[in-house]
């Protein structure tokens, strides 16, 4: 997951995300006299790599159903939108269409991640009942678009207060919300996150998501490998897929440091594909990163940074 490093909210961000997509959505696309590439038809990945909605807008432009159709042009077989539950259901239901048509599958949206409040950590009603409202709303978004993962960071630590008790906290809380998530089938995707970029989290590494999920013992409650974050953290990518395989239930993708696309870092990621593809992985991998340049070329050079990243 990536966003600014300024105080700011998830639920800020996916106010403005929303408030935004909707005025797009579906529009005609481009402007007058604005020529659209023609897009080349890809091969196929090996693996389910999914770019973000928008990624690719210099060469598809605004119009999310010409961005769908440019993303399986290129042979990605699926997208995601960390904001999807913030769309109004009609677009959601607009976008699942055209997916379902393009046989794309959508990955992971975010239902909370707040990083400015105490929430999972504690023992409070209010905060208890605002959690279960929005994962009652997350279960509708997946009934209405088919998407099966939903992504939950479980805000800050509380400084005053015994780790294990926060932790012993963080489980319960889980496991509350995977009885809202079970009977729809809808994954909760617990995502640890860096303290360099997002300090004051309580999630930060593999093994901890780990044994969270071990604890809360709920087939709605798994892991979603941020490798960008992770290489931060602790590095030792590899391992930490072995050690927590059965339960990621998906990934993100971004090199370190830049958070740019593969090979723009210090990260072998046509390493890490050719071990997650030798394990028989068939989830999806979030493209949840920036260009190294901007426009066309940009997205040119994104294009065959996943080329040669898959060619093991």
């Amino acid at each position: 997951m990536r966003f600014r490093n300024d105080g700011s909210s998830r639920r800020d961000f996916l106010k403005a995300t929303a408030a935004g997509a909707a005025a797009l959505a579906f529009a005609p696309p481009g402007g007058a006299g604005q020529a659209k590439p023609a897009p080349a038809k890809g091969a196929g990945f090996k693996l389910n790599y999914a770019p973000d909605l928008g990624l690719f807008e210099a060469s598809a432009g605004k119009n999310p159903a010409d961005q769908l159709k440019f993303i399986a042009d290129q042979g990605f077989p699926a997208w995601f939108d960390n904001g999807l539950m913030g769309k109004p259901p009609a677009e959601q239901e607009a976008l699942a269409k055209e997916s379902q048509r393009l046989g794309l599958t959508i990955g992971p949206f975010v239902v909370y991640a707040d990083f400015s409040v105490e929430s999972f950590v504690i023992r409070d009603t209010a905060i208890n009942d605002m959690l279960a409202a929005r994962f009652k709303t997350a279960v509708e978004t997946g009934r209405r678009t088919g998407c099966r993962w939903t992504l939950a960071v479980p805000g800050r630590y509380n400084q005053r207060l015994d780790w294990d008790y926060q932790t012993a906290n963080v489980v319960e809380n889980l496991k509350r919300m995977a009885a809202i998530c079970e009977p729809s089938g809808l994954v909760i995707a617990l995502e640890p996150l860096n303290p360099k970029d997002h300090p004051g989290l309580f999630l930060t590494k593999m093994a901890q998501a780990f044994q969270i999920c071990k604890a809360v013992g709920s087939p709605s409650v798994k892991i979603l490998d941020d490798m960008y974050h992770q290489q931060i953290t602790e590095g030792n990518i590899i391992p930490n897929i072995d050690a927590c395989w059965d339960e990621l239930a998906a990934f993100h993708v971004g090199d370190s440091p830049g958070r740019k696309e593969p090979g723009t870092g210090e990260m072998n990621y046509r390493n890490i594909f050719k071990h997650i593809h030798g394990k028989g992985y068939k989830g999806v991998l979030c493209l949840e990163h920036g260009l190294s340049r901007k426009g066309i070329e940009g997205e040119k050079a994104l294009l065959a940074a996943y080329r040669d990243a898959d060619n093991f």
